[in-house]
């Protein structure tokens, strides 16, 4: 096997509500499967508890951004998302995730690859799971990056500098389609599920068709075995009417639970990931079913909203996540143009990375 250099330097991060090490692409082996098996050292992933890595026996800890310059001519950079398993040996690169993306400009910035500007520095990053674009502003004084800031978001202690993220294009960026299957609303097991692609593919339910309310505790839900039972039974084949193959050994689509807010401008949603409540909700997950919640005919539609931005949140476990939301167009013919929202990060610590020598052995 290919000599691998098991000494690299390593950033890790805290982006959004998730947590993981950051590298350069070229600090990685070039061949896709000897990188996946440094995530997989990386992170601890063949250990439940994942007591051999940086990993935090969580999903939410097990991610990894891969940054490098674009390949794109409209692109700074290119970033590649990585979700390593928990408690099995597994890199899963299909789907984006916007809580680590948040930290990618900051990386950038840091590590050389972009140039700071005096104020704030916007950046064009090019999602290479998904294909998808997105724009982040990042606070850099004197032309450098600030991780401290007056800024607060749910389900992170303390305030941090903001980070702007505004995805452009992120609608039907996995499957081609924003409604893959065709249709806004249909029946899997003989409940309606809406299955949308925008900036992850997702199949949203209404809670209390899954004999739940929605608004239960994360460890509530995980509890309920027949729940998440039922959830991965239709999952799978809601994978499959998608377009995206047997995904049994992914993490797309993700199953979402909804439930309407006494706040017209606001939907409750629990988020999975795909096979454990999120403690709070994915960015992308958040893109999805705020595009659902705007749009008509979907089994989590709001209001009948006319053409222009609006301003709406998805309210999770530990609190909500507000978008900034641009439709174009109106009724059934409206499409949502832009989705922004803003995150916030801190580095935690940079030096080198040991993976182990086990991974390597033929």
């Amino acid at each position: 096997m290919q000599s691998v250099n098991q000494k690299i330097p390593c950033v890790l991060m805290r982006a959004g509500t998730s947590r993981g090490p950051f590298f350069l692409k070229e600090w990685l082996p070039a061949d896709p499967k000897l990188r996946d098996l440094a995530l997989i050292g990386a992170i601890g992933a063949s250990d439940p508890l994942q007591l051999d890595g940086l990993g935090g026996n969580s999903t939410l800890n097990s991610k990894v951004a891969i940054v490098s310059r674009s390949s794109l001519p409209d692109c700074d950079l290119d970033y590649l998302f990585a979700q390593v398993g928990v408690g099995q040996a597994t890199v899963d690169i299909r789907p984006n995730c916007g809580n680590m993306l948040s930290g990618v400009a900051p990386f950038a910035i840091e590590q050389g690859l972009i140039e700071a500007r005096q104020g704030t520095t916007t950046v064009r990053i090019h999602n290479v799971n998904t294909g998808s674009k997105i724009e982040a502003t990042v606070q850099t004084p004197n032309g450098k990056v600030t991780y401290e800031g007056s800024a607060r978001i749910d389900g992170v202690v303390g305030t941090a500098a903001p980070v702007l993220l505004n995805f452009l294009d992120a609608w039907g960026a996995v499957t081609g389609q924003l409604f893959p299957t065709g249709h806004r609303i249909e029946k899997i097991d003989g409940i309606e599920v809406t299955c949308i692609d925008a900036a992850m593919p997702l199949m949203i339910v209404r809670a209390k068709d899954m004999g739940v309310s929605g608004c239960e505790s994360p460890a509530e839900l995980d509890a309920n075995k027949a729940l998440l039972t039922q959830l991965e039974a239709m999952r799978l084949q809601a994978g499959l009417r998608m377009g995206l193959g047997d995904v049994s050994a992914s993490v797309v689509p993700k199953p979402v639970l909804v439930s309407s807010s006494d706040d017209a401008a606001c939907i409750v949603s629990r988020y999975f990931t795909p096979h454990r409540c999120h403690s709070s909700h994915a960015v992308t997950g958040a893109i999805g079913v705020g595009t659902a919640f705007a749009l008509p005919g979907t089994v989590a539609s709001g209001n009948t909203r006319a053409a222009g931005r609006h301003l709406m949140s998805v309210v999770h476990p530990q609190g909500k996540i507000e978008l900034d939301v641009e439709l174009v167009g109106e009724g059934m013919n409206a499409v949502v143009q832009k989705a922004a929202l803003v995150r916030t990060v801190r580095k935690i610590m940079q030096g080198e990375l040991y993976l182990p020598d086990y991974l390597f052995q033929a």
